[in-house]
């Protein structure tokens, strides 16, 4: 396990990103994270689900607008209220997934996208709430940080950043947990449940951080537009960044995404 620290907590820098950019749209490119491994876990409408940390609602309002019966929650408000601005009939809310609101076995399925690792407290009691709130039989897809060369070179490259602006005299707070796969696994089984899927993910490539490997619909960084399609990658840039992940992938993922069952 390896944290990350920055100038910002993990509260001020969730607002102030989700303050940034307006509500993002429904996401569109289903061969992608996260869109492509909730497709794997939510099999049909017939369950509710539960968007843990819906963020900018990109993934919420994906099954909203398709008639699913999901409901999802943050714990940065301003990320709630610009999302019912923009569509009254989400549901969506504030909440703590260290202290959930709903009822034993209220749904059958979890979707937590980049959420456990912001915790600096109380992970193993987020996961069992968790377990708690869904269904037997039902299934969690969930994603963490890894702790691999590329989350220290993103972490690097971040640390550069803020002492080329005089950051570095400021006090450094928690940002981020990192775990290796075996530590990610180990979470969920000690909850309870059972593992049927976990893998290294390809969120946003270290590439991407540098406008000469991202493809030319993207040398402009906009991130609604990168969260709605995917980080997007040139043609030599997704070559490369194939490269690393068939031959590095637990090094060169930045996520590891796992899908669990209740059973």
């Amino acid at each position: 396990m390896r944290i990350t620290y920055r100038t910002r907590g993990v509260k001020e820098y969730w607002t102030a990103r989700w303050d940034d950019i307006p509500a993002d749209a429904p996401m569109e490119n289903l061969g992608v994270y996260p869109l492509k491994y909730a497709q794997m876990t939510i099999k049909d409408k017939a369950g509710e689900i539960l968007e843990a940390g819906c963020g900018a609602g990109r993934v919420l309002r994906y099954y909203h607008n398709r008639g699913y019966d999901i409901i999802g929650f943050d714990f940065i408000d301003v990320a709630i209220s610009k999302l019912k601005e923009i569509d009254l009939t989400l549901k969506a809310e504030v909440g703590d997934i260290t202290n959930l609101r709903f009822a034993d076995q209220s749904f059958k399925y979890v979707l937590a996208f980049g959420l456990y690792h912001n915790l600096e407290y109380g992970l193993d009691k987020a996961i069992k709430e968790t377990h708690r709130v869904l269904e037997k039989g039902g299934s969690v897809c969930a994603s963490f940080r890894a702790d691999n060369i590329q989350t220290k070179l993103t972490d690097l490259l971040a640390d550069r950043k803020a002492k080329s602006k005089g950051g570095e005299s400021k006090t450094r707070s928690f940002h981020k947990m990192n775990l290796t796969r075996s530590e990610y696994e180990q979470l969920f089984t000690r909850a309870g449940f059972v593992i049927d899927f976990i893998g290294p993910v390809e969120n946003m490539p270290i590439l991407y951080k540098f406008a000469i490997f991202r493809s030319a619909e993207h040398k402009q960084f906009d991130e609604n537009k990168a969260r709605a399609e995917g980080y997007r990658l040139s043609y030599f840039g997704q070559r490369l960044q194939n490269f690393l992940m068939r031959f590095f992938p637990d090094q060169f993922c930045n996520i590891y995404v796992l899908i669990a069952s209740k059973v």
